[in-house]
């Protein structure tokens, strides 16, 4: 792994934060570091046809960009899992991801969904619902989901095991995995920072 000491003298990280860039495989203009995220949980049967949160579906299978209800019995939500990136302060690489959680902590968290005030709830236990590149099967980990005030989403903390996900998480990434882990998920943005 790099030396975190180092990454403060690596152009790439320079170059990534100093001038807006543009990624070959969106096209779009950044700045900085993007995330990445699954548009659903792996156990949603259908397309990302997503609909509006206002009709959130309890009884049967529904989809929004923060919300999913599988069969009126399983339920999920959007999170975030935060990789530290050694050598980059206080940075971490945020994947968008989803995890389960009971029926009444999926109603708590609804409750308090709209006003953005969730402190005091939490954590909940999860199983994390994704699958990520780069990694052995993520499915079924087990995880935290600690809400966030603010309207934020929540984050998820996986279990402190050997898997390379959790053992990333609780001890940090060096920028070139970051930079892997944006390739093997479509969006190799080296070749963007050499310029």
């Amino acid at each position: 792994m790099q030396d975190a000491a180092d990454l403060a003298d690596d152009p790439r990280w320079r170059r990534l934060w100093d001038k807006p860039w543009s990624c070959s495989v969106c096209g779009e203009t950044h700045r900085g570091l993007i995330d990445l995220a699954c548009g659903k949980p792996a156990q949603w049967p259908g397309a990302e046809d997503k609909a509006p949160n206002s009709a959130l579906d309890l009884g049967g299978n529904f989809l929004s960009e923060d919300f999913c209800v599988l069969e009126g019995q399983h339920f999920f939500v959007r999170a975030v899992i935060e990789l530290p990136i050694l050598g980059g302060g206080n940075r971490q690489f945020g994947f968008g991801v989803w995890s389960t959680l009971s029926r009444e902590n999926f109603l708590r968290y609804l409750a308090a969904f709209d006003s953005g005030e969730q402190d005091g709830l939490g954590p909940w236990f999860g199983w994390f619902s994704n699958r990520l590149e780069g990694y052995p099967d993520t499915l079924n980990l087990k995880c935290q989901v600690h809400p966030v005030s603010g309207r934020k989403r929540p984050r998820v903390v996986l279990e402190p095991t050997d898997h390379p996900l959790a053992v990333e998480q609780h001890h940090g990434i060096s920028f070139d995995r970051l930079l892997e882990i944006h390739a093997l998920n479509g969006h190799d943005i080296r070749i963007s920072l050499s310029d």
